[in-house]
């Protein structure tokens, strides 16, 4: 059984929902301990929990541990399988951090699979929907990955209540991707909406988004009133996207209770800035989530990134521990290049 410290590098808990993804899809048993030891409420919280058992679903494991506020699990993987499955967080834990764990798992199986998940689709510290559809999807498309995701209704923090279904078709074993240059930019693109919440709090954060990115030609941005038949709760986001001749390049603002609205647009907005003019080939949320699908490819991968997060550095680790993989680093210039390359 392979012993992974919870604790090692940031110490949260993407730490844990990789670990068990790449028990599922590599067959490896896989003990954690000392899980997310370096958070002020350590051990699992639910959303950790439906994500550790979501996998466990799709690879028939047995697990031990697998209680609120564990601090270590133990988890022997079956035969990966499609089908469909449902996946209630509760709450509002992050339905896309649910998918960080199982979506990898789900393209790895090789049958057509269906995911029913209920939670948060748009959470603080926690990538919004939009951004999985409109930026990671069409990443992982070029790779070979086959997978749609449908938003039945948002579900915002604390209710939760969204809904979303996710289905994957079988896929070759995917391509590599290697993002060299990010080419010219074509366009940006904005999808912005509200839930029982005054209209203008979604306006004023979409004005500063757009005020920041107006070096650029103007962004189209998609507003959307996601009323109680489309949404659970009170809440608003906004993603933005820029696409690029070879890339996309994402940033999002999500409202919280304390943040002015024009904060929270004025941060995406200057933070989709930066990435245009950096020259990256993959934002830092990018490059932290895709790590895993460039160490399954069948060749070598490389992309550029303005930085790297503690996520990525130990998710890089990590893969190392259970892949024939190895992940070259190189400072080049303002960017870090960054190589995944198959060692077996």
């Amino acid at each position: 059984m392979r012993e992974i410290d919870g604790s090692y590098g940031e110490g949260g808990g993407q730490l844990l929902r990789t670990s068990v993804a790449l028990a599922a899809i590599t067959g490896q048993p896989v003990h954690v301990y000392n899980i997310r030891a370096k958070r002020a409420n350590p051990g699992l919280a639910p959303q950790h929990l439906t994500a550790v058992k979501a996998v466990a679903a799709l690879c028939g494991a047995e697990a031990e541990g697998l209680e609120v506020k564990s601090r270590e699990i133990s988890f022997w993987p079956g035969p990966l399988r499609g089908g469909q499955f449902d996946f209630p967080v509760g709450t509002a834990g992050s339905i896309t951090l649910v998918l960080q764990a199982a979506l990898p798992v789900a393209v790895a199986c090789g049958e057509k699979l269906r995911m029913n998940i209920t939670g948060g689709t748009d959470v603080r510290a926690a990538p919004p929907l939009d951004y999985l559809r409109h930026v990671l999807l069409p990443l992982l498309y070029g790779m070979g990955v086959r997978a749609k995701i449908d938003l039945l209704g948002r579900g915002y923090y604390p209710r939760g209540g969204g809904r979303v279904t996710v289905e994957v078709e079988p896929s070759p074993p995917l391509r590599p991707l290697v993002l060299d240059v990010s080419g010219p930019l074509t366009e940006i693109r904005g999808y912005a909406h509200i839930s029982d919440l005054p209209a203008h709090i979604v306006q004023r954060m979409t004005d500063t988004a757009l005020a920041e990115l107006s070096i650029f030609p103007p962004p189209a941005i998609d507003l959307a009133d996601a009323s109680l038949d489309k949404a659970f709760g009170a809440g608003a986001a906004i993603v933005l996207v820029a696409h690029t001749e070879h890339t996309r390049l994402g940033a999002s603002g999500i409202a919280q209770r304390g943040i002015p609205a024009e904060q929270l647009g004025t941060m995406a907005g200057q933070f989709l800035r930066g990435e245009i003019l950096s020259g990256a080939t993959l934002d830092i949320h990018a490059a932290d989530q895709i790590l895993i699908y460039l160490a399954l490819a069948s060749g070598s991968s490389c992309f550029l990134a303005r930085n790297l997060s503690s996520h990525a550095a130990t998710t890089i680790w990590l893969l190392e521990q259970f892949l024939p993989v190895h992940f070259d680093i190189r400072q080049e210039r303002r960017l870090i290049r960054v190589k995944a390359e198959p060692t077996g």
